[in-house]
């Protein structure tokens, strides 16, 4: 009788966790950038008023197409990089752009920087957006604290996890945004309405809205959030007001957004510069 060839064992490898995606690289970024105690996310508009306030040198930044987590950014304004920059005598973790849902990525894909600050030392995440104002007295060229959110996305970074029950009762940390409020004159807070988009809302869902108690609409922030608490970090959150939402102005569109951003870099630099002063 013929021998009878052996059968090679075939296991599929495992497929990593997003956890575990998250900490391979948060590793890789601390090896190439240190450990920050701060992480800070620029929002469409956010990079030059950033720019303003970080010093020269510190360590190549990793451009996001190198760490496998990550997924690059698709919108205009957001760069895909992470870099290490000093600020007076802290370093901060700069993450420049963000991923949308409204890009086709899933929450994990969306969050999964936020991880990676967190897991690299972050025990403060500042999340900085461009936002609709549903308020005619709060118009573009406002920097408006975040107060609370309403997660309208229609998804969790959390799903599936069993230790996903995290106490959002204090998300935006009421200490920082007091401290910060003290610090600047004539800010804002608000309510953050996050919605999965792309397309701007109409009328009727602005209306619904402020029904609801928003005061701002944006397509970020509120996952990214939830993660940053979740991971035992404090979160400030900061919108730039870039237009007035659907039936309290005629037209919005990505372009003049970023234009408002441009004109508004002093005021925003002097909010970021006095919520770092307070690390």
């Amino acid at each position: 009788m013929a021998a009878t060839a052996a059968v090679p064992n075939c296991q599929t490898a495992a497929v990593p966790t997003d956890l575990e995606r998250a900490r391979s690289d948060a590793e890789a970024v601390t090896a190439r950038l240190g450990r920050h105690r701060v992480a800070v996310v620029l929002g469409t508009g956010w990079a030059e008023a950033f720019a303003r306030l970080g010093g020269a040198g510190g360590r190549p930044p990793i451009a996001t197409s190198e760490l496998p987590g990550f997924t690059p950014p698709q919108v205009p304004g957001h760069a895909g990089s992470i870099a290490s920059v000093p600020v007076g005598d802290l370093d901060v973790l700069v993450l420049g752009g963000r991923t949308h849902l409204y890009e086709g990525s899933s929450p994990a894909e969306v969050v999964h920087p936020v991880r990676v600050a967190t897991l690299a030392g972050a025990e403060l995440v500042v999340l900085t957006n461009a936002a609709g104002s549903l308020r005619a007295e709060v118009g573009p060229g406002e920097v408006v604290v975040v107060s609370d959110h309403l997660n309208l996305t229609g998804a969790s970074p959390l799903t599936g996890d069993p230790d996903g029950f995290v106490d959002l009762s204090d998300l935006y940390c009421g200490r920082r945004r007091a401290a910060l409020t003290a610090r600047v004159g004539g800010l804002t807070e608000g309510v953050y309405a996050g919605v999965a988009g792309p397309q701007f809302e109409t009328p009727a869902e602005i209306r619904a809205l402020r029904t609801l108690g928003a005061d701002l609409v944006g397509m970020s922030t509120v996952l990214e959030a939830i993660a940053a608490a979740h991971a035992g970090a404090e979160v400030v959150g900061l919108s730039l007001v870039t237009n007035l939402a659907a039936g309290l102005s005629t037209s919005i569109d990505h372009e003049s957004i970023l234009e408002v951003g441009h004109a508004a870099t002093d005021r925003m630099s002097d909010v970021l510069e006095a919520v770092l002063a307070d690390v």
